[in-house]
């Protein structure tokens, strides 16, 4: 079905089903009560959830395919944010153009970059995407943000084409040759899918539980879910087993008489066409474009889901970049004063003992649980998140195995 095996038709399968049940699984504590804290069903959280998983999944092609570790990929983050954006003031605000001139100039930026920085591997290739992704950084803050002078100084490129520090934003004067300028109430319209804005949601009410559908999520889970499906095709095809024994020993397909380059450039560019997916998709559920979607540390951030999901594996980076923005909004969230509420039933002295300790670890400190959870991972389970499930996985196997193994009997002698 599909044309994928039946592992990983499962596999598409249990991500689409999560996809699908995410208001749901993410909102397990009832509203008001003390645990409520940790509930992540909220729209702009699971669209951060799949929009940095297609982020992730593209970076995985590159990395956990060739092992050619980019530091690069926020660049491509930001042109396809930039590109949504002057699609949407130019044309109208139907997603799906924005999208596709997301990935056309993503994927077109990917291939000048990936020319030039694949000259070089290891740590020379590291370091000069790090540069681009820096120099576009510096474009994007300042040289294309410099004001106009003459005719349109009111108009579309008053603040450059990137917006400088402020960021692009949509405006009442755009143009939008394609759709409304403006809505019946005079304000500015909002990116959506033929009719159906992206912002719209519908809440349900289950007793205590209050669960929030929104569009712009499925919209994003279907494209997450067609993204991740490209993803299986392309590590299961000749082109996959290609960037694998790229990864495995460059110089040996060289000496085969094999040229890597082609293979390796066609990696770097689908990689930067899913970052320009992504970034498109941020512009089209929040219309706004910065220069900090370039920054340095965008690019290592996709680094860090990707090897703490499990770089090489289909789902890993989808893990991972979950779990990386659930804590930078959840536990980023926890204050001192919640944790006296949770530890307030014992005695004072220990509630602000325990309080200490954890408190450095949550809130602004979340950096640092990261950190920790990132350096275990990277020591004890090579393979991520998706090896630590194996292991438990084979345990319990195992363990059943055991359960199930009949009881020697020694029958008496006669």
């Amino acid at each position: 079905m599909f044309g994928l095996e039946k592992k990983d038709l499962r596999l598409l399968m249990f991500v689409a089903g999560l996809t699908l049940l995410a208001p749901f699984l993410l909102n397990p504590f009832p509203e008001g009560s003390a645990m409520a804290q940790f509930n992540a069903g909220y729209p702009d959280l699971m669209q951060r959830f799949v929009i940095f998983g297609i982020f992730a999944i593209g970076f995985n092609i590159l990395f956990g395919l060739t092992g050619y570790l980019s530091f690069g990929h926020a660049a491509f983050l930001g042109v396809g944010s930039y590109s949504a954006m002057w699609m949407f003031k130019l044309f109208g605000m139907n997603v799906i153009p924005a999208l596709g001139l997301a990935i056309a100039m993503s994927g077109l930026f990917a291939i000048v970059i990936g020319y030039v920085s694949l000259r070089r591997s290891g740590i020379y290739f590291s370091i000069l995407t790090l540069a681009f992704a820096m120099m576009s950084y510096a474009l994007a803050y300042s040289v294309l943000a410099t004001d106009m002078d003459g005719p349109d100084k009111q108009g579309l490129l008053q603040k450059g084409l990137t917006g400088g520090e402020t960021g692009l934003q949509l405006t009442l004067q755009d143009p939008r040759i394609l759709g409304a300028q403006t809505t019946e109430s005079g304000n500015i319209p909002v990116p959506s899918l033929f009719g159906v804005e992206m912002r719209s949601a519908t809440e349900l009410n289950l007793g205590d539980w209050v669960f929030t559908f929104s569009a712009g999520y499925y919209f994003s889970g279907v494209i997450m879910l067609l993204a991740f499906y490209l993803s299986i095709r392309i590590f299961r095809s000749p082109f996959g087993m290609m960037l694998r024994a790229v990864k495995s020993n460059q110089q040996r397909l060289t000496y085969t008489g094999l040229n890597p380059k082609p293979y390796t450039l066609a990696a770097f560019v689908i990689s930067g066409m899913y970052a320009g997916l992504a970034g498109g998709l941020m512009a089209a559920m929040d219309p706004l474009a910065g220069p900090e979607r370039m920054f340095w540390t965008a690019s290592g951030e996709v680094v860090l889901m990707t090897i703490l999901g499990g770089a090489g594996t289909l789902i890993g980076p989808v893990l991972g970049a979950g779990a990386i923005k659930y804590m930078e909004n959840i536990l980023s969230k926890i204050n001192s004063d919640i944790l006296h509420t949770w530890f307030a039933f014992l005695p004072d002295g220990l509630e602000n003992l325990i309080v200490g300790m954890i408190y450095p670890f949550i809130g602004k400190g979340w950096h640092l649980t990261l950190g920790i959870i990132f350096m275990l991972v990277v020591i004890f389970l090579p393979g991520g998140l998706v090896e630590g499930s194996q292991r438990i996985g084979r345990m319990f196997k195992r363990k059943q195995a055991d359960d199930d193994k009949p009881t020697a009997t020694t029958e008496p002698a006669e």
